[in-house]
């Protein structure tokens, strides 16, 4: 799905989200938008709309200040959520404390939701993923074996990144340091595959 070209006022709308998403964190309602702009919410809506059908910002539906400016088609650099920590070693309690990080376009691809954590632990660096760098993951609720996944245990209520291998009645999580042993689950929600990595000097 290639990216359409936003009317002005498109333009302006897309301009005011990722403004007031880099200054608050969060992303603004529609209310917002509609007062900020002196137009309707069902005006705002269609503009919302329009722009996630030229692939320009991503909306999660059911869910509040989820308005996400996902390609400024002038910027080699798009923002997506960063939510937090994830456990490169033994699984630490699920973070989700979103704020604005700015990506490299090229990491991304049209069409999908993306979000980034901050690794905490060693058990990925053979995959080239050391303590305190940041991934990003594309929302996915599936991965092929061997790939590198955001999993949420729900028994334990806790996320970890690992490689995803699935066995008879079980889910066998393969760290990438040959020092720590793989460790089954039989409860695993896949969050996400990760797509890139930003070391921690980015």
């Amino acid at each position: 799905m290639g990216t359409g070209k936003p009317s002005k006022r498109q333009a302006e709308v897309l301009h005011f989200a990722r403004e007031y998403r880099r200054e608050n964190g969060y992303s603004p309602a529609l209310t917002e938008i509609a007062k900020h702009f002196g137009i309707s919410v069902p005006t705002v809506h269609q503009h919302i709309s329009s722009l996630r059908e030229k692939n320009l910002l991503t909306v999660e539906k059911g869910k509040k200040r989820s308005i996400q400016a996902l390609r400024d088609h002038k910027s080699p650099v798009v923002e997506i959520p960063l939510m937090g920590f994830i456990a490169a070693g033994g699984p630490i309690e699920a973070i989700r404390e979103p704020e604005p990080i700015e990506v490299p376009r090229s990491m991304l691809s049209s069409g999908a939701n993306f979000y980034a954590l901050k690794v905490s632990g060693r058990s990925m660096i053979e995959e080239g993923i050391s303590d305190g760098d940041i991934v990003i993951v594309r929302e996915q609720q599936t991965v092929d074996d061997g790939e590198k996944a955001v999993a949420y245990m729900p028994d334990r209520n806790e996320v970890t990144l690992k490689k995803i291998y699935r066995e008879k009645d079980r889910i066998k999580l393969v760290p990438a340091n040959k020092y720590m042993k793989p460790f089954y689950e039989t409860n695993v929600e896949i969050q996400g595959k990760v797509v890139g990595v930003l070391r921690k000097e980015f």
